[in-house]
């Protein structure tokens, strides 16, 4: 899959099913010595618990998905050596924030984090506390990682109905449109005014974007495609 595959979602089944990756179990010495290096460079990294998806599609409206529980180090391996075949996709659920003059605003992640300089929405890897009776849920971690990287919340938003799925071969960011009641250059004030109360915010800036002359390389591919077919 070269081109972006973008379909509508009504709903999300998502399933907890733990499994072993064999890509971390087999890998385990080299992915530490990786991780060790990358923690001298940048101490702020943490071997936290993350969850990657062994299962994705979309079919009549609905976005099946089960997810395996692994290490960020295995996962940040993984990325970092090129996303080789080991059975599973970055699913995650990006909050896509559209001010009331249409302009999308995109997060710059900070120098301290795993993507560094990269734009794109406040999201992150779903985690083990987004786990409800053994489904993975996406709207939590969309919730809980907009507050965290903007302050804010999505009861002050308007979300609308149902989700983008936008599937680029190891990549399957699952979007919520939420509208703002405010234009965009004071809903980046609000969120500057958010990062500057953080001893280390997740985000180094906000960048706002109208149309295809604001997209950059720092972007990551699915994040253009999203963009483009949205203003198309």
């Amino acid at each position: 899959m070269t081109e972006p595959q973008i379909l509508p979602v009504e709903r999300l089944d998502l399933r907890f099913a733990p499994r072993a990756w064999a890509f971390a179990d087999d890998n385990r010495a080299a992915i530490d010595a990786h991780f060790a290096v990358k923690q001298k460079a940048n101490p702020s990294l943490w071997n936290g618990r993350v969850l990657l998806a062994h299962e994705y599609s979309v079919a009549d409206g609905i976005c099946f998905g089960a997810f395996l529980e692994t290490d960020f180090a295995s996962f940040n391996a993984w990325r970092d050596w090129g996303r080789p075949p080991a059975g599973i996709i970055n699913c995650f659920a990006a909050p896509a924030l559209r001010a009331s003059d249409s302009a999308f605003l995109l997060g710059v992640m900070g120098n301290h984090t795993a993507n560094a300089g990269q734009i794109y929405f406040p999201c992150g890897t779903p985690e083990p506390i987004d786990v409800v009776d053994g489904r993975v849920d996406l709207e939590h971690s969309a919730r809980h990682e907009l507050k965290n990287e903007t302050g804010l919340d999505f009861e002050e938003l308007d979300p609308e109905p149902g989700w983008l799925s936008v599937r680029l071969q190891t990549w399957a960011m699952v979007v919520k449109v939420l509208q703002a009641r405010e234009g965009a250059e004071a809903l980046r004030r609000r969120i500057l005014g958010h990062l500057a109360s953080q001893a280390q915010p997740e985000l180094a800036g906000i960048r706002i974007v109208r149309g295809s002359s604001d997209l950059c390389p720092a972007m990551p591919p699915f994040v253009s495609a999203f963009l483009l077919h949205m203003w198309r």
